[in-house]
């Protein structure tokens, strides 16, 4: 799994719109709170991440004893396929997944196996024909990196009822503030099967710095993956941040909906000629051009003024480049190049 090269060229700066990264600063509550607690640094943090677990669940109304909190969501990824993947038990994905996905079932030995999209987005059809007597895990990441797409609370709900009771259904939420007004959280689906669903401070809150990832897991499923989890996963300091940031809701939604604007605008502004977008439920855009070659054009062009964005070959889109959404005159920026080189 391979991370974005920010190496700029000599004097020029860099502007990275490949991350993912929050357009702003987490709350200045969180800033805070981290400032107070590098007081106790010295001490070991709670292994158990109580406080942390409590907010969580009196924020989103949840049983924090299915709360499990990792050093990033990536951390959750790894364990649980160190638990339920293997040389037996294959990883299933959509074909344009989170490539994670695929890395976490190679360092288990896991076959992994991917089902069509259509229209870049998810197909539950194709996961649900994809299933083999040996599969084991089923990531679905929803809103989906890189695409930005999304399927239905009803559809995901079908995909669970239609999947054996020994396969485990994962929901990565990484994204899931930037699709909370659809009014289709997931959580409740924990409770009809073996489903897991996962978030992170990364995107929304702009602690990616921090690397705090959650999820809320069925209670057997927590305890067998704490078998393999690192003792003390997050820092008091990073317990701290996140703690304050869910308390300043306000601030969170501030930071989605200044960025869903700026998608938006920037959107509306790049549908042209040789670029085509789709809808995104995320904080960045994919665009998809015509050919590889002229990817690969706009890429080098971007990236010699600085400016980089992430090519997408490793989801298996060699003609998409990722655009993450960033301060205006970020986006500008970009803009300027996409739409002269487009011209070209």
């Amino acid at each position: 799994y391979a991370l974005a090269d920010l190496s700029p060229p000599a004097g020029k700066t860099l502007i990275s719109l490949s991350q993912n990264e929050s357009l702003r600063p987490p709350s200045p509550h969180a800033i805070e709170a981290a400032n107070r607690a590098m007081i106790e640094a010295a001490l070991y943090p709670d292994p158990d991440w109580t406080k942390l677990r409590q907010a969580l669940a009196a924020h989103h109304k949840l049983d924090p004893t299915g709360i499990l909190c990792g050093n990033g969501s990536l951390d959750l990824i790894s364990c649980i396929a160190r638990t339920f993947a293997g040389p037996d038990r294959a990883v299933l994905a959509p074909a344009h997944a989170y490539p994670f996905f695929r890395t976490v079932a190679q360092m288990s030995e896991a076959r992994f196996d991917a089902a069509p999209e259509i229209d870049t987005t998810a197909s539950v059809d194709a996961l649900i024909d994809a299933v083999r007597p040996d599969t084991g895990i089923v990531f679905i990441a929803n809103p989906g990196n890189p695409t930005g797409t999304r399927v239905s609370k009803a559809d995901l709900q079908r995909l669970r009822q239609a999947l054996r009771d020994d396969i485990v259904l994962v929901i990565d939420e990484a994204y899931g503030e930037f699709a909370d007004h659809l009014d289709e959280l997931t959580f409740d689906l924990v409770d009809h099967g073996n489903t897991a669903v996962l978030r992170t401070f990364s995107k929304a809150y702009g602690l990616a710095a921090m690397r705090i990832g959650w999820g809320l897991f069925p209670q057997w499923i927590a305890v067998e993956i704490q078998k393999v989890m690192n003792p003390n996963t997050l820092t008091s300091v990073s317990e701290a941040a996140a703690i304050a940031a869910i308390s300043d809701h306000a601030y969170m939604r501030e930071t989605v909906d200044i960025t869903a604007q700026i998608r938006d605008r920037f959107r509306a502004r790049l549908i042209q000629p040789g670029i085509t977008l789709l809808p995104s439920f995320t904080n960045f855009l994919l665009l998809e051009f015509d050919t590889v070659d002229q990817a690969l054009r706009l890429d080098t062009a971007l990236r010699a003024e600085g400016i980089f964005l992430r090519p997408q070959s490793g989801a298996g889109l060699p003609q998409c480049l990722r655009l993450t959404v960033g301060p205006e005159d970020h986006m500008t920026a970009a803009l300027n190049i996409l739409e002269r080189e487009v011209r070209s």
